[in-house]
């Protein structure tokens, strides 16, 4: 799979990715995911970048049509996950459990965007003019709490995503997210 994507990605950057397809390369595509890989200053290397971006992108693509759309967000997702020390394919199974991807969302109980965040949390750290609907306002918030949750539980994942879902002793929500984490987003590093 991952000889697959490299070589894709080479023949995209090349423009030769219609001779090992039936469809032409579509040039606004190829543009955004330049900008984006320009822009990810989370990866180790640009290589890594567009490998990393190009799969997430095509496994993101059933949920977020516009590429622009999802190559933002993933790029985001990225850095507050490396930012936070978390695995940003677990972020995403978060965001996948949480949302389905929705920066709008809104639950019966106030938690708002992507990942969910309580507003409550915005008086705690005296910063009520953050928005949780910005995207990265929301991940960074995400991310930070459960990265505090993780290291709370001492590495222990399932506890740490009961713990971000408020649903401590319950398996329901760290079954959902695991297996959204495996089935869709799992990379090994």
């Amino acid at each position: 799979m991952l000889t697959r994507i490299v070589t894709l990605i080479f023949m995209l950057l090349s423009g030769s990715l219609h001779a090992a397809a039936t469809e032409p390369v579509d040039p606004e595509l190829k543009a955004a995911l330049m900008r984006t890989v320009a822009q990810a200053e989370s990866f180790n290397d640009r290589f890594d970048a567009e490998v990393w971006l190009l799969d997430m992108s095509t496994r993101l693509a059933p949920f977020i049509k516009d590429e622009n759309e999802r190559l933002t967000m993933l790029r985001l997702v990225h850095r507050e996950a490396r930012q936070a020390k978390l695995k940003p394919d677990l972020v995403i199974a978060v965001m996948h459990t949480e949302s389905l991807f929705d920066r709008y969302a809104l639950s019966s109980v106030g938690a708002q965007g992507v990942m969910q965040v309580m507003p409550f949390w915005k008086a705690e750290l005296g910063r009520p003019e953050d928005n949780l609907i910005d995207l990265a306002t929301n991940l960074r918030y995400g991310c930070a709490i459960l990265k505090f949750y993780l290291d709370k539980e001492h590495g222990n994942l399932r506890r740490a995503l009961a713990r971000y879902n408020g649903s401590l002793g319950s398996s329901r929500y760290p079954d959902k997210v695991l297996d959204y984490w495996y089935t869709y987003w799992y990379v090994n590093e």
